[in-house]
């Protein structure tokens, strides 16, 4: 298994450029077809009236959004051209969070960007990455804003805690582990205990093993008040991981999306690239 298909959301964020490029070199790597799905916020022109002098702002706003797209429409068509990798470019007006998970369930990997609260362009959408990773079917690759990871999978991380979700990062990880030059499965023992018994890490770095990669355990302690999330972002750094790899935990709740205390942390102060599965 690998990836021979990728698809990359893009928007108006000051962070879609360097997301692009860093598909552009997975793609590259992995001999994949590159899709660009193009999908922003709009929001209804009709709602913007009742403010005096929003009309005009919304037809200007969207002529600048216009020329920025058709920028960034042709540095994709340039730049996959220029690395000789097949591609297309889609442009949906549908609303992302439905437009991307739909496109992404016909790829073999999904790679979007982390909510960024200091650019306004780079929302599209409440809690985007979430619905990404709860409703595509297919592992989600977040970039993070903050990162200068531009190639990741040189040394991958697995957050292993014996569950489904975790099961299924690790198997849909395989290409990068395998291109990787060395893997380590972390497992973190909360000092608050748990309800059921864990498959152990070493347990699944031996199926890992087994596809001919290099593959190492460690057992880490979370300790008193510590979350497992920040145990996890610590490890990444402290071993030097430029890619986290885990199961993406989280349920419907009535109308409101919960997702699990690891995923939540992750998704909120994430280092490095996270690839997520649910």
């Amino acid at each position: 298994m690998t990836y021979k298909t990728i698809v990359v959301h893009l928007d108006m964020s000051q962070h879609a450029h360097p997301r692009f490029e860093l598909a552009l070199r997975l793609a590259r790597q992995f001999g994949a077809h590159l899709t660009g799905v193009f999908a922003v916020f709009t929001p209804d022109p009709r709602s913007l009236y009742v403010m005096a002098g929003t009309a005009e702002y919304y037809g200007t706003h969207e002529q600048l959004r216009a020329e920025r797209r058709g920028a960034l429409e042709r540095l994709f068509h340039a730049e996959l051209s220029r690395a000789e990798v097949a591609g297309e470019w889609i442009a949906v007006e549908a609303p992302a969070k439905l437009a991307v998970p739909q496109r992404g369930r016909c790829a073999d990997l999904i790679i979007a960007g982390q909510d960024d609260p200091h650019d306004p362009e780079s929302y599209v959408g409440d809690y985007f990455p979430e619905n990404l990773i709860m409703s595509a079917g297919r592992p989600v690759l977040l970039v993070p804003y903050a990162s200068s990871v531009t190639s990741p999978g040189t040394h991958v991380m697995v957050g292993w805690d014996g569950s489904r979700e975790a099961t299924r990062a690790v198997h849909d990880a395989l290409p990068f582990m395998r291109a990787a030059k060395t893997t380590t499965v972390v497992t973190v023992n909360s000092a608050r205990g748990e309800s059921r018994p864990r498959i152990p890490g070493a347990d699944i770095a031996t199926l890992i093993a087994r596809h001919g990669i290099d593959v190492e355990v460690k057992d880490i302690e979370a300790g008193t008040g510590a979350s497992i999330g920040d145990a996890l972002l610590s490890q990444a750094s402290g071993i030097g991981a430029d890619l986290l790899v885990m199961g993406g935990y989280g349920h419907t709740r009535w109308q409101e999306l919960a997702m699990g205390g690891a995923t939540r942390t992750i998704l909120q102060s994430m280092t490095v690239p996270v690839l997520m599965s649910h």
